[in-house]
């Protein structure tokens, strides 16, 4: 057999080989992301999949043309319900990484099998062993890599939120890559074409790498622009709870000349004769106390502060808060992270309170201790909605999701800094927030 018939003989990549690279792109992609299922459910899932996928393909071989591009058209779809269906991510989402297990798979399938046929064909090793070896070390080796890859950008447990305008850039890449790298066997007589299926192949394995290289360029720098989005979004926040604070230490400073100006009311209702006016002073006199009795003593004074302006505004809104706090704990922390910690908790269930109808069920219970070596930060609130949750934050009912449930975000990221975990649940109708931090 001559060189020129060997190069023009190469046999296409095995539907088997093209079923296990496709099904491994969507292991990866299902890997970096949070799970919809427990995990031997998504391995069961994943571990059905993979017949069915091969199944698919190897009945569909032979096919050319038209029928070819839907077969394809049919497999990706597959990948994009395997994805989907394991993962907790939505519709944009999951079409956005099935595209990029699509490439993934390409240029794996070419890669190895080019190596395979250059060494069987070319340089003559014929052993039994050679395709078993090459499959698994070429997808080994590249899978591992890509996985590698994939969690050193990892999202840390947000959404990548793609829009449909990022899907359609998505799916051109992808497209261009798959018509580009294949055209050539389906069409010979074009102009992307090749005289012997060793360009084609050649081509094909070039540009699935061009096109994965772009595709992961593209990936790192939307996960890096989603990150500077969230960091600059909380950053706000945590800069708008420090001016609350601020403007707070100003209306304590108030209380406390109308708590001296008290004496001088006392005075006043002594003389007075007239009863109307004497019992508007009283009045007015109870409205102060009530105001001065908000205040709060816990042995942090960033602490106190947010804590009585919390109060005077539960006052104002009928809505009960007790506290119970040794804010002493508290002298390691930085007065920002005390502003975030707090002020966004607590306003998130102020929030709440004040939808309730029922005046008697706004309750707000607040506690802060040490146990075992912890600093235990406790915040409750009555809830009667049925709250879901997503990547363990309660997900928001505002119609502008996107811009909300940040201050949560903004706690977590906070107690992080300290080496500390934040816990949220849902029991009993008490919504609670729970901080533990080691000191």
């Amino acid at each position: 057999m001559t060189a020129y018939t060997i190069e023009q003989m190469l046999p296409d990549i095995p539907r088997l080989y093209t079923a296990l690279a496709e099904w491994l792109a969507c292991v990866v992609c299902i890997a970096e992301q949070r799970q919809r299922f427990e995990k031997w459910k998504v391995c069961g899932i994943l571990g059905l999949a993979l017949p069915v996928q091969t199944v698919f393909l190897v009945l569909t071989k032979g096919k050319s043309g038209f029928l070819w591009f839907f077969y394809m058209a049919v497999a990706l779809f597959f990948m994009y319900l395997l994805i989907w269906g394991c993962t907790d991510s939505n519709a944009p989402d999951a079409a956005y990484h099935c595209i990029r297990a699509f490439v993934m798979a390409e240029f794996a399938a070419s890669l190895e099998w080019q190596l395979y046929c250059y060494g069987y064909y070319s340089c003559g090793f014929t052993r039994q062993w050679l395709p078993v070896f090459l499959l698994l070390g070429i997808y080994g080796a590249v899978y591992f890599i890509l996985w590698k890859l994939g969690r050193q950008v990892a999202t840390g447990g947000y959404d990548l939120d793609i829009t449909g305008r990022e899907v359609l850039f998505a799916a051109v890449i992808g497209l261009s890559v798959f018509l580009s790298s294949n055209l050539g066997f389906v069409y010979s007589n074009t102009p992307f074409g090749g005289r012997y299926r060793a360009d084609v192949f050649n081509v094909r394995t070039l540009v699935d790498l061009g096109g994965l290289a772009i595709f992961y360029a593209y990936h790192i720098q939307r996960l890096h622009l989603r990150s500077q989005q969230d960091l600059a979004r909380m950053e706000m926040i945590l800069f708008h709870q420090y001016e609350q604070y601020e403007q707070s230490q100003e209306t304590l400073e108030l209380i406390h000349f109308k708590y001296h100006d008290l004496k001088h009311h006392i005075h006043a209702l002594r003389a007075e004769e007239n009863e109307d006016k004497r019992s508007e002073y009283l009045d007015q006199m109870e409205a102060d106390i009530k105001s001065y009795g908000a205040q709060q003593h816990t042995g942090n004074s960033v602490l106190d502060t947010l804590l009585t302006s919390k109060s005077l505004y539960c006052l104002q809104h009928g809505i009960e808060m007790t506290i119970v706090a040794d804010g002493a704990l508290l002298d390691f922390m930085d007065v920002m992270d005390i502003c975030s910690i707090f002020g966004n908790a607590l306003d998130n269930a102020i929030e709440y309170e004040k939808k309730l109808e029922e005046q008697e069920k706004r309750m707000i219970h607040v506690s802060v201790f040490s146990q075992r070596d912890f600093l235990i930060i406790r915040i409750e609130n009555y809830c009667e909605q049925q709250l879901q949750f997503k990547k363990e934050l309660p997900v928001t009912t505002k119609a502008q999701h996107k811009f909300h449930g940040y201050g949560l975000k903004s706690v977590r990221h906070t107690v992080h800094k300290y080496g500390g975990e934040v816990d949220i649940s849902l029991k009993d109708n008490w919504f609670s927030l729970k901080i533990l931090i080691p000191l």
